[in-house]
């Protein structure tokens, strides 16, 4: 959410959004949600002035009442009678132009930052940086799925069995090796500072609109049936909740991080990455969210930090990877600025997305109603900030494709070992169903 009244009072305020909501392919006009917003504000005020006509005739009576001027005090009466219907009508109608309002408004985008590229899909966003190269293996590859039944560690047909599309079993090592990543991933952000916490996966539809996962992905998460109640698609949902409502200490920038499973519909995906674990509908993910003070040179340096976390992840699982500014049409509603980490992946040839680091501003904390005192003691709304810090079992798609051998083993990297009970490779061994 935005700062109504910055809209309003700035054609050039106005002209971001409107640009911001035609590049994220978001149906709004500014146009007329400034008119929407003049007319409840004119409502507004003549409901506020029927009311205060009626509370002054009011007393009057009283008055009249106590002097003995029955008539006159019966002909108020009659007026206050009016007054009210009139103040009904007013009343009904000013609800209708607010809901129209706030449904207009609950659309409203994010502004992009100056520095954001500008274009209409994920081919669009521009490489920054890309570190490690991928190897030239030469022998014939297999890909995850291959490796992962070669060594007993995911039944995807079976998984599709049991919970249809996009379902899957992991065992054995596949098990370990997805617990070991988010180990590994929580580890390393708990030295960093983060509080960890382990959060609710069912919210309430208050938290998803909180966040601005809702109205517009709506179609992306599950409900819960005959409840107020969503299943999450990421922890940030529950993390930034954590301080809704609340005003909180940002002298040191609040640091957060949960593992969590994650949920997603992935609603107009038919037909994409339907074979191995790049596409699922139930996932697990170690989720970084800040909240700091509201400003931009403080946000900017957390978004870095963030994405830092994430790359460095990258680096001890010994994965070449790049770094991508994310266009303003592959952008969300809320986001400000987005960078998108994607690893190489051999069986796609090409980089896929395994993580993505977003600055928000104050548009989550607004929606949250978030706040913090500024050094002159005034209040004011915290920047938020969220990065995946790691996803699996998307992550074991490159970690298998990359690290195997001709042989068809998988070479363990020494950062995951301690969490594999000291295994430095996984070897092909026969695997009961």
């Amino acid at each position: 959410m935005l700062d109504m009244k910055s809209i309003r009072e700035s054609e050039q305020y106005q002209r971001r959004v409107q640009l911001a909501a035609d590049h994220k392919g978001i149906k709004l006009s500014v146009a007329e949600l400034l008119d929407l917003d003049n007319d409840r504000r004119r409502r507004l005020q003549e409901v506020e002035q029927l009311r205060q006509r009626r509370n002054a005739g009011s007393q009057e009576i009283s008055l009249l009442m106590q002097q003995g001027a029955k008539d006159q005090a019966e002909l108020k009466k009659q007026e206050i009678k009016h007054i009210n219907l009139v103040l009904g009508e007013q009343e009904q109608k000013l609800r209708e132009v607010e809901a129209r309002f706030n449904e207009r408004l609950a659309l409203v985008p994010n502004i992009v930052s100056p520095d954001t590229p500008v274009g209409a899909s994920d081919q669009d966003n521009v490489e920054v940086r890309r570190i490690g190269e991928p190897a030239v293996y030469p022998f014939p590859m297999r890909d995850h799925v291959e490796l992962g039944e070669l060594h007993g560690m995911m039944d995807i047909g079976r998984g599709v069995k049991t919970a249809g599309s996009r379902g899957y079993y992991l065992k054995g090592a596949g098990v370990l090796l997805h617990r070991a990543v988010q180990q590994l991933a929580l580890d390393r952000l708990m030295h960093k500072g983060f509080m960890l916490l382990d959060v609710p996966l069912m919210v309430r539809t208050a938290a998803m609109e909180n966040t601005a996962f809702f109205p517009l992905g709506q179609d992306q998460a599950f409900a819960i049936a005959d409840e107020d109640r969503w299943l999450v698609g990421t922890s940030e949902v529950p993390l930034v909740n954590f301080y809704s409502g609340e005003i909180v200490d940002v002298s040191e920038p609040l640091r957060l991080a949960a593992a969590s499973l994650c949920f997603r519909s992935e609603v107009g995906s038919a037909g994409r990455d339907v074979s191995g674990l790049y596409r699922v509908h139930q996932f697990a993910k170690v989720e970084q969210v800040i909240l700091c003070e509201a400003d931009e040179e403080v946000s900017e340096r957390l978004l870095q930090e963030i994405t830092a976390n994430a790359e460095e992840l990258l680096q001890l699982l010994e994965l070449p990877y790049r770094v991508v500014a994310v266009c303003t049409g592959d952008m969300s509603q809320k986001t400000y600025k987005q960078y998108d980490i994607e690893t190489w992946m051999p069986s796609r040839q090409a980089y896929g997305e395994t993580h993505s680091s977003s600055n928000l501003l104050d548009f989550q904390a607004r929606r949250s109603n978030i706040r913090y005192l500024d050094s002159d003691g005034q209040l004011r709304y915290c920047h938020t900030l969220n990065n995946t810090a790691v996803a699996s079992p998307r992550i074991l798609i490159p970690l298998l494709e990359n690290h195997q051998r001709e042989d068809g083993s998988i070479y363990i990297p020494q950062a995951l070992r301690p969490y594999m009970n000291g295994i430095k490779e996984l070897t092909i061994q026969h695997h009961n169903d």
